[in-house]
């Protein structure tokens, strides 16, 4: 940008609106979580959560300024660099971090406490947006252009699963939306998808119950469209999809037991029935579905909460925070909530298909993707509808890692996309 011009010059400020919008709900909503009718603490408290999160709130504005100000070439081109130093973050973890909740993915700093996983996703938009900024990578034309990419999603998804974040890890599927908009056939999340539906499936009816239907409908294809299996390998392409598709069914116990720690079992299988253990897995589910359900359309008012008050749902104020806004501001203050992620991803994808360079709109669809991904999911698991594997909701749940990450990632792309009508078109 020319010398002279203000850092806020060309800013979208949409975005930022949505974003402060959510930042004040998102705080007011967290003091609701922990608020103690007894104690009757302030806001401001520096001694809970709400009091906390001001304080990483007022840090992340210091960042926004520090990202405003840095020359936006400087994220492109230092891309791979970040990344190298957020790998380097996740090995230190596994050897000096601390353990909280089960996760060896935290570093202390005296008081306070950072975790590097948050931040990995930020390395990794960050080398897939250069990767793919290179005009001679084609995603629907060249098999060996993928090779790159699965490395730089898959070496943090692995030191991430190493120190058991689990939930973090699945935040990388995310980057398929950003792959199938530079040209990834739609074959392949299909794929994904039919594999998941066929897991559940299998969890949910007898193995040779739905052995035998594969085996049905593979017949059917060979015989109704006798033309289309007899050419270029159809026969055995049906054959081998059938083969894989057994072998996936008698794989889920093999995955069950030996991949998925006891925990993360409980989940899944709450997510198929939560009734199948109340006071265990089921608990959070069944309580968060409780709380917002009492809500009714109005909600109980603020600081009215009683699932709230009296601690019903574990992690209130991070993961299930979606719990709160459900019971003190019930169906109309949750449509508000969904309402401003539906107008901020939706403005993230105009802003990213606006972009003149393909660094710029592909980084723009990873934040997109990512966010999207973090409200659907942690809403999804607030109300039954996937399994719990605590992520948190961007902005509004408590913590200094995941608004910060969450911050940097959102505006560099504002920085970025604020020199667009100074960037030459590539690509």
């Amino acid at each position: 940008m020319p010398d002279g011009k203000p850092i806020t010059k060309n800013v979208d400020w949409m975005v930022v609106l949505i974003y402060i919008v959510c930042l004040g709900i998102g705080w007011v909503n967290i003091y609701a979580a922990v608020y103690n009718p007894e104690a009757n603490s302030s806001i401001f408290d520096l001694s809970n959560n709400a009091g906390k999160q001001l304080m990483w709130i007022g840090t992340s504005a210091v960042l926004i300024i520090c990202i405003l100000v840095i020359d936006y070439k400087f994220y492109e081109t230092f891309s791979f660099i970040i990344y190298a130093i957020m790998l380097f973050l996740l090995v230190v973890v596994l050897f000096a971090g601390s353990n909280i909740n089960g996760s060896r993915s935290w570093i202390k700093f005296g008081p306070f406490s950072l975790q590097p996983a948050q931040f990995a996703i930020l390395g990794v938009s960050l080398a897939i947006s250069k990767y793919l900024s290179d005009p001679a990578i084609s995603l629907n034309r060249k098999l060996k252009d993928y090779y790159p990419i699965i490395g730089i999603i898959l070496v943090p998804a692995i030191l991430i699963l190493l120190s058991k974040e689990t939930g973090l890890m699945l935040v990388f599927a995310a980057f398929a939306v950003v792959l199938y908009r530079e040209g990834m056939p739609g074959a392949i999340p299909a794929i994904g998808m039919s594999t998941a539906a066929l897991l559940i499936i299998t969890l949910l009816y007898e193995r040779w119950y739905i052995v035998g239907v594969i085996v049905v409908l593979a017949a059917l294809t060979i015989w109704i469209m006798p033309t289309m299996t007899r050419r270029r390998g159809g026969l055995w392409a049906t054959i081998l999809l059938a083969g894989v598709m057994i072998g996936i069914v008698f794989g889920v116990d093999f995955f069950m037991n030996n991949v998925l720690a006891k925990h993360q079992r409980g989940r899944v299988m709450v997510l198929l029935d939560p009734d199948s253990d109340p006071r265990g897995d089921g608990w959070n589910v069944i309580q968060s579905k409780i709380a917002i359900g009492s809500g009714g359309f109005t909600g109980k008012g603020f600081l009215e909460g009683t699932q709230t008050k009296f601690d019903f749902v574990p992690e209130q104020s991070t993961d299930f925070i979606f719990c709160t806004v459900g019971e003190e501001h019930g169906f109309i203050g949750s449509f508000v909530v969904v309402v401003l992620f539906v107008l901020l991803i939706s403005r993230l994808v105009i802003l990213a298909e606006r972009q003149r360079s393909r660094f710029a709109r592909v980084y723009g669809y990873c934040v997109a993707g990512v966010i999207f991904f973090h409200f659907l999911v942690n809403i999804g698991m607030t109300i039954g509808l996937m399994p719990v594997i605590g992520i948190p909701l961007p902005f509004f749940s408590y913590g200094g890692s995941s608004l910060w990450s969450f911050t940097i990632l959102l505006f560099v792309f504002l920085k970025i996309d604020a020199q667009r009508p100074f960037t030459l078109s590539r690509g």
